[in-house]
């Protein structure tokens, strides 16, 4: 069974883009509270900040994908962004690593981890 693996910003930019409706979705529900005042406020403002936190992560990933290595997947040929050292194509999702120490290991994203010297 091959597994799916998806680049990190393409995950963060799913992420905002979820964002993006559930705030809609929340100030959709506050429509139903319209003879309650306050708690129509209360879903307005919910929603717009979720919107507003959407925003602040789409300007996050776009100043994080500046300082990106771009590469060629090997696989597909395709131009994709590395963020770390290991991600997986954009456009195929084949793995990816720049380290020569990983190539041949198995895909496993705790290698982005920095971990704790004893």
């Amino acid at each position: 069974m091959a597994l799916k693996y998806t680049n990190k910003i393409n995950k963060i930019r799913t992420f905002a883009l979820s964002l993006v409706f559930i705030g809609i979705l929340v100030m959709y529900v506050g429509i139903f509270f319209r003879e309650n005042v306050i708690l129509m406020t209360i879903a307005m403002l919910l929603g717009f900040l979720f919107i507003i936190g959407s925003t602040v992560v789409y300007f996050w990933i776009g100043m994080l994908s500046t300082k990106t290595i771009q590469v060629v997947c090997p696989n597909c040929g395709g131009a994709t962004k590395m963020l770390g050292r290991v991600d997986a194509c954009m456009h195929c999702s084949e793995p990816l690593t720049l380290d020569k120490s990983l190539e041949g290991k198995e895909f496993d994203e705790n290698y982005n981890r920095k971990e704790k010297k004893k």
